[in-house]
């Protein structure tokens, strides 16, 4: 069989879309294949950072989503007990990028505008409800095997294959890569809600940790929930973390009233894992499949996106002549945004929720509130939550 000159993208989540659309408008042909029938639309990830909006603005992608979600120039630290700690604003990046705030978007709202966009690309093919079972290669291409539902298997011959399929990742799995890291110990419980947080919490901003030494948690407003993010007890079957009584038992210690309507609730444990390499030859990894961390910063699917900017960039490059060792830069600089920046952004901010020693609580919270009354520390912390600082840092990344 010979190879077709396109590149295979095995995921349709926002990472996998993002990366096919920058290759069609690179004039790169793609076929994406996607295990589910349709495009996931729960709730998932839905915190934008600024540079992954100015991302999407070169991809057309930007205004479609801004106009479905909610700008949130303010994101907190604060207290269960006393209340607000610090306050930072991202208006100061206002010299920085052309999104000087967090976009609260359901992911589904990007993933739908970027189908929409492959499905009027004759470059494009979308295949869903087939599963990747196979990867091989040889120095011409890749082989990918794959199962659709109905049992039949059909073998697709590209020169290039994106694995952005997730945690469990049947092309990080065909590599024989390491994906060494950790498992958080709690179990993260994430509930949705429509109760108006922002009316019964006076300056509550739209994006808010608060920390506790028995229970911290966070708070996120999206167009039309708020969404609740507690740590559970691992030794707690998924049946009692999800059962109704303990969750209004819970919304009720957080904030006394009338029974909470949960429109939404799931439990799921959290890993902290890096891939030992992003690039094998003709396969690549983005996203998920080569990198996971906890949700505490909302770095996980804007760095996975950042992943698949930054490798179609490159990749076609290569598309046109360049020498295929172009993608090994790739790698070398989204590994160190995933460790460096991704990964430890993420661990500190639950370090800083987790705290139950009091002094160190007071600590942490004191540094808070002077890097945020001190105008360069906070445009510097600004600048390395909000991951425009991570992209700054790859220039010197050769």
């Amino acid at each position: 069989m010979n190879a077709e000159k396109r590149v295979l993208i095995s995921g349709a989540g926002p990472v996998g879309l993002v990366a096919a659309v920058s290759l069609l408008a690179e004039g790169i042909p793609v076929t994406v294949l996607e295990a589910s029938s349709d495009l996931a639309v729960d709730l998932r990830a839905s915190t934008f950072h600024p540079p992954t909006l100015d991302f999407l603005d070169r991809l057309g992608l930007a205004d479609g989503l801004i106009s479905r979600g909610i700008k949130c120039p303010l994101w907190q630290f604060r207290d269960r007990k006393e209340g607000e700690v610090a306050t930072f604003d991202l208006g100061l990046l206002k010299d920085e990028t052309a999104h000087p705030y967090r976009l609260q978007a359901e992911q589904w709202k990007l993933t739908e505008a970027a189908r929409a966009r492959l499905d009027a690309d004759t470059g494009a093919e979308l295949i869903t409800d087939i599963v990747v079972e196979e990867v091989t290669q040889d120095a011409d291409a890749v082989t990918v095997t794959a199962r659709r539902t109905s049992g039949e298997v059909e073998t697709f011959r590209a020169a290039y294959l994106i694995g952005a399929d997730g945690a469990r990742s049947t092309v990080r799995k065909s590599t024989g890569v390491n994906f060494p890291g950790l498992t958080i110990p709690e179990i993260f419980l994430s509930l949705s809600t429509p109760f108006r947080y922002d009316q019964a919490i006076e300056g509550l901003a739209d994006i808010c940790y608060i920390s506790d030494p028995e229970e911290w948690l966070v708070l996120l407003r999206t167009p039309t929930l708020w969404r609740v993010l507690f740590p559970t007890d691992p030794t707690l079957s998924d049946e009692a973390i999800l059962d109704p009584s303990r969750i209004e038992e819970r919304m009720q210690a957080l904030l006394p009233g009338a029974p909470y309507e949960i429109a939404h609730k799931t439990a799921y444990r959290v890993h902290e894992r890096v891939a030992d390499r992003y690039v094998h030859g003709r396969v690549f990894l983005a996203g998920d499949a080569a990198h996971l961390n906890n949700p505490l910063g909302g770095m996980g699917m804007n760095g996975g996106i950042h992943d698949a900017v930054n490798l179609a960039e490159k990749l076609a490059q290569v598309w046109r002549g360049a020498p295929i060792d172009l993608m090994d830069r790739y790698e070398r600089q989204r590994r160190k945004v995933a460790i460096e920046t991704v990964q430890a952004q993420a661990l500190r901010n639950r370090a800083v929720l987790n705290e139950t020693d009091p002094e160190k609580r007071r600590a942490y919270h004191d540094e808070l509130r002077a890097t945020v009354n001190d105008p360069k520390k906070h445009l510097a912390y600004v600048m390395r939550s909000s991951m425009i600082q991570s992209l700054r840092d790859l220039e010197d990344v050769s």
